[in-house]
Order: C-alpha cells, then sequence, then structure tokens
C-alpha cells in the first residue's frame, strides 16, 4: 500500500471510530491528520467544545479514552504516536456546521481545482454564507465566489489580530 493510501486508509477508519468516542467524552473530533514526520508516524487528533476553549484536561481525558480502542481495533500498521489537542486560531473547517459557526469571520479556502471567475484555486476573505451544497466567501476586491464543498481541498478559520 502506497504512503499516500495509507494515510487516507487510516484518516478514514480513524474519524469512523473515534468520532463518536470523542462525542462520547462531551466534545467534537473537529479534525484528525496521519501524517510522518522526522521522528515517526503520528495520529493527530484536533477537539473542540461548545464554546471552545479546549484545554489539557480535555485533551488528556480525550487521549485516555481512545488509546485503548486504538489498541483493540489496532487498523495502524506500524507504530505511531498519538497527540490530542485544540484546533487552535486557525481552526480547520471541514463539515457544513463548522462553516455555519464561522459565517461573518474571515476564512481561508484551497480547492482542488480552479474555481470561480476569474478562476482560482485560493481564497482568502470573509465567509458571507452557507447554502446546502456549498459556501459563499467575500474576497476584497475580487468579488463574491460559490465553492461547493466538493470542491474544498482544505480550510480553516484565519486569524486576524
Amino acid at each position: 500500500m502506497s504512503e499516500k493510501n495509507l494515510k487516507q486508509t487510516v484518516e478514514e477508519r480513524a474519524i469512523s471510530v473515534l468520532e463518536p468516542l470523542v462525542a462520547g467524552e462531551g466534545l467534537e473530533l473537529v479534525d484528525l491528520e496521519f501524517v510522518r514526520e522526522r521522528e515517526g508516524w503520528v495520529l493527530r487528533l484536533f477537539i473542540d467544545k461548545p464554546g471552545g476553549r479546549v484545554g489539557l484536561d480535555e485533551c488528556s481525558q480525550v487521549s485516555r479514552a481512545v488509546d485503548p480502542v486504538l489498541d483493540v481495533e489496532d487498523f495502524i500498521p506500524h507504530e505511531y504516536s498519538l497527540e490530542v489537542s485544540s484546533p487552535g486560531v486557525d481552526r480547520p473547517l471541514r463539515k457544513p456546521d463548522h462553516f455555519e459557526r464561522v459565517q461573518g469571520q474571515k476564512v481561508k479556502v484551497k480547492t482542488f481545482g480552479p474555481v470561480g471567475e476569474p478562476p482560482r484555486k485560493s481564497f482568502t476573505g470573509t465567509l458571507t454564507g452557507v447554502a446546502g451544497d456549498s459556501i459563499s466567501v467575500e474576497v476584497e476586491g475580487a468579488g463574491t465566489f460559490r465553492i461547493l464543498f466538493k470542491d474544498i481541498a482544505k480550510a480553516n478559520l484565519e486569524f486576524e489580530f
């Protein structure tokens, strides 16, 4: 299995197994990634709670809850480290409700291919709307772009100082 396929398979399986567990702890699994770093493979979970402000206690709580399940499920074929953290100020946006929560705020969206007129793949601006299958981002000086969820490769909240 290629490294890319392994990464995708582990991430999909981890989401399906861990999302309900994290929810059972009263928290939300915002995102996760399975990445190779200098020290080896890392399964990194990003968690949040209503009102935000995830601390060390919540990270430890989730780590204790998911670690034994990962051992039992055993779907990661080699050694890895488990990390649990808050999504941070530039939190990833994956699901429609993630976008709904940050309407009116500045976001950065990258698409798989060119979108809009003039065509572009990167959009930084104000999230002005969330519809059934898309979002609208107003990019200063370029207008408002409608971006389908299926076209979004990566999106995050853009922290403003």
